[in-house]
């Protein structure tokens, strides 16, 4: 008998299907609310160099488990019983995953390596079966990928079992293989590499799901926030704290969705390889912007807990979050623009300037600054639209 699912369940070309996001995938979003949260606090309470290097570990990790199965659903049909089912099972592995995410440099480190693990293979299995029967390219190119997801779970399970001092470098060289082979195209001796440019993506679908996920975690970060504030008494600067914790993330929300989102779909469709455009914007320049919005959500805790109890680790904390996303955002539109995002730019040139005045501020008020600068970049990148737009409606 030949090997493979019998129902094709590849989403259908050139119809509204191909592009919709279904409640499915949104379902298997929620987890990773769970996710980030559990992510925030682990950054908040472990501001160290150690703790900052976890975290990175961490946010790849998770990002990597949404994202690839996000590339899984741009191919296959979740409206389709079967993948349906694979979704809700993956989203079950991520969940523990997240749940994991407290103790994953301690007592929960297998369970979270054996998590991340399942999600790999369990997803690189379900793809071959899946198109094997309907679309033997994509089914020998994803049966590379599992070649690859093997030789990376090996380093997670190991990395799980060995004492903590090995157990970060051995994680850290599986995100590393993993990485390196996204990079190379998964090539296997005998079976070739993937041709990312002749990927057949849905610029659509995959643009209105990553739009969907960073929205996810600015929502994360004002639910964790709002939390914080509402735990205590009221005071001037909770308030002052708590206002400006909101002002930053209506202006990520501006910076992100005002244009920039729109013109990932365009992009990818006109690209003469889409799928490696899709791969750099969205794969890895992604995880820069969601990386900054977490460590905005972290900032936003230490200004309400500590306003005026300025150090190194608070500088990092509420600065770090800003940076992060305006760099992640202005890579973002360079690589679907080619162009520099000028006002971008000179927010990040602002925030290196409040840095270097930190030692003269306390948290308070350079969270206070730093939601300044977003909202001022967020309003130069508009007007900066609007003027290139004057002469064209002339």
């Amino acid at each position: 008998m030949a090997f493979g699912l019998r129902a094709d369940v590849l989403r259908p070309t050139g119809t509204e299907r191909a592009q919709r996001v279904t409640y499915v995938e949104l379902f298997f979003d929620l987890v990773f609310v769970f996710g980030l949260t559990q992510l925030g606090s682990y950054l908040y309470e472990n501001q160290t160099p150690l703790g900052a290097l976890e975290g990175v570990i961490m946010v790849c990790a998770l990002w990597w488990a949404w994202v690839s199965t996000t590339w899984v659903t741009n191919w296959l049909d979740p409206v389709k019983l079967p993948v349906r089912l694979a979704v809700i099972a993956l989203a079950f592995t991520a969940f523990v995953m997240s749940a994991s995410i407290a103790e994953a440099f301690g007592d929960r480190a297998w369970a979270f390596a054996l998590a991340y693990v399942v999600l790999k293979l369990g997803r690189a299995v379900f793809m071959v079966w899946a198109t094997s029967r309907h679309d033997g390219r994509v089914a020998r190119e994803f049966g590379n990928v599992l070649v690859w997801a093997l030789g990376g779970s090996a380093l997670w399970i190991v990395g799980a079992l060995l004492p903590l001092p090995a157990q970060l470098p051995c994680w850290a060289a599986a995100l590393g293989l993993e990485l390196t082979g996204s990079i190379a195209g998964y090539p296997v001796p005998g079976r070739g590499r993937m041709d990312i440019g002749r990927w057949d993506v849905s610029g659509a679908h995959i643009a209105e799901r990553a739009a969907l996920f960073v929205l996810i975690a600015l929502g994360e970060g004002l639910l964790v926030t709002g939390f914080e504030f509402a735990g205590e008494e009221s005071s001037p600067d909770r308030v002052i704290a708590v206002v400006g914790a909101f002002v930053a993330a209506a202006a990520c929300w501006w910076i992100y969705f005002d244009h920039g989102e729109r013109i990932g779909s365009e992009a990818i469709q006109a690209a003469e390889a889409p799928g490696r455009l899709a791969r750099i914007a969205y794969s890895w320049v992604h995880l820069v912007i969601i990386g900054g919005i977490v460590l905005l959500g972290v900032g936003d805790k230490e200004v309400l807990g500590h306003p005026h109890e300025q150090s190194l680790p608070a500088v990092v904390a509420v600065l770090g979050g800003p940076m992060l996303f305006l760099v992640g955002t202005v890579l973002f539109r360079r690589v679907l623009e080619r162009r520099w995002m000028r006002a971008q730019l000179a927010g990040i040139a602002a925030l290196v300037v409040v840095a270097a005045c930190t030692p003269l501020l306390d948290p308070l008020s350079t969270g206070s600054i730093a939601a300044l600068v977003l909202v001022a970049t967020a309003a130069g990148e508009t007007a900066e639209r609007m003027a290139r737009r004057a002469p064209e409606g002339g």
